[in-house]
């Protein structure tokens, strides 16, 4: 795949601002597009945010060659908060989702993946894979051996998505070592149809792309969806073990701007 490595720039937030231009893309994709509930201030100042935010790094997918309104183009985003960080300040976001105790008591790195979106106007290209490749990279740099995060279905029907929901669960479910588990009180049954019922072509079509993006690098998902009313999503633990993974990272990050994160 061919990059003009003129135009695009792949790294982590430096300072407040781009932050806040982060915060701005996630209110466009998060807020405007798909429903998530937001409060007035950050209506007003149309920025996607939480208390988590100072703790993680947000890598960031800069447009070069426009501007944008903070001064910087943001137009994708990955925010990533490394387990030895999270466990010595604010835990980890999923764990108002998911029992994480499998993967804090791994004793190796991890990292928590989130807020991953591209500005509509780049999708389709090459946005996600040069998002893909500066995680490969920050992966590799910082010793991390096992990635998880929550990716969605769009809507809270769960009956609409029960073929891919039961295909997840009955062909891609995690190793127990890593089976994470939806909290009791918001579980959410995935094992909704018999393996046999489940027609695995379509049941991946109606996969998102993020969610098929994690399959084919080897992904498998915890147990149990969790229904997230306030950003209008039905919610999966995907997690990746890197040991299965590293050359796929390198392959994919080294084929593209050869750029570092910093």
């Amino acid at each position: 795949m061919k990059v003009d490595a003129k135009r695009f720039q792949v790294r982590l937030a430096r300072d407040e601002g781009e932050i806040r231009a982060a915060q701005r893309l996630r209110y466009t994709v998060f807020v405007e597009e798909m429903g998530a509930s937001a409060s007035a201030e950050e209506h007003a100042l149309r920025l996607e945010r939480d208390r988590f935010d100072p703790f993680f790094d947000h890598l960031l997918l800069i447009d070069l060659l426009h501007p944008g309104e903070d001064g910087i183009n943001v137009v994708g985003v990955y925010r990533l908060l490394r387990g030895s960080v999270a466990q010595a300040g604010p835990g980890f976001y999923g764990q108002s989702e998911y029992d994480l105790e499998p993967l804090t008591r791994l004793g190796r790195e991890t990292v928590e993946l989130g807020r991953s979106c591209v500005h509509p106007d780049y999708r389709g290209g090459v946005a996600m894979h040069l998002l893909w490749s500066g995680l490969g990279e920050y992966v590799l740099s910082h010793g991390i051996e096992v990635l998880f995060g929550v990716a969605s279905f769009p809507g809270t029907d769960v009956d609409a998505v029960a073929q891919p929901l039961s295909h997840l669960y009955h062909s891609h479910l995690a190793p127990p070592a890593l089976r994470v588990r939806t909290l009791a009180d918001h579980y959410v049954e995935m094992n909704r149809m018999p393996a046999s019922q489940i027609d695995a072509r379509q049941a991946m079509r109606q996969m998102p792309p993020l969610i098929k993006a994690y399959l084919r690098l080897g992904g498998v998902v915890g147990e149990g969806a969790f229904i997230d009313h306030d950003f209008n999503t039905i919610d999966v633990c995907l997690l990746m073990d890197t040991a299965a993974m590293t050359e796929r990272y390198k392959d994919m990050y080294t084929r593209t701007t050869g750029k570092g994160i910093a």
